[in-house]
Parts: C-alpha cells; sequence; structure tokens
C-alpha cells in the first residue's frame, strides 16, 4: 500500500473507476446477449429493439474509452451481420 496521501487517493479513485467500469461492460455484454435471444425468438420488433440498445451501449463504452473503438466498430459489424442474415 502507498504511504504518500495522493498515491493514496489514487488508489482509492482507480479502484472506484474500476468498478464502474466493470459494471458498464457487464451491461454492454448483457445488451448483446438480450440481443442475441431476440434473434434466436424470431421477434422482429424485439430484435430491432434490442439491437439499437446493444448498439447504443457498445458505443457509449467506446466514447469512454472502456472498450477500443476498433473493437467497439468490430462488435456493432458482427450485430448488424447477424441482424441481416435473420432478415
Amino acid at each position: 500500500m502507498a504511504n504518500i496521501k495522493s498515491a493514496i487517493k489514487r488508489v482509492k479513485i482507480t479502484a472506484k473507476q474500476t468498478l464502474n467500469n466493470r459494471a458498464a461492460k457487464s451491461e454492454m455484454k448483457t445488451t448483446i446477449r438480450r440481443f442475441d435471444e431476440a434473434l434466436q425468438a424470431g421477434d422482429a420488433a424485439a430484435t430491432e429493439k434490442a439491437y439499437l440498445t446493444a448498439v447504443s451501449t457498445v458505443d457509449h463504452a467506446a466514447a469512454k474509452r472502456m472498450i477500443h473503438k476498433n473493437a467497439a466498430a468490430r462488435k456493432k459489424a458482427q450485430l448488424a451481420k447477424k441482424r441481416a442474415a435473420a432478415q
């Protein structure tokens, strides 16, 4: 553990940010999973809604630098490809 006051503060801040990032990444993965489930169910309206939600959360994660922008683009392309194949 750090002895310097500013280093102790940084440890606390980093731990808090790690929890927030982990929660946001988990939410992103959940929205992608819900899109896949809606796709499997075959409900077109639910699939479209889930797709828009998933793309939005992926964009948000990229904007907040939780994932790399190229990783976000790749995930969105994979989602779009699955959506197009289902239609």
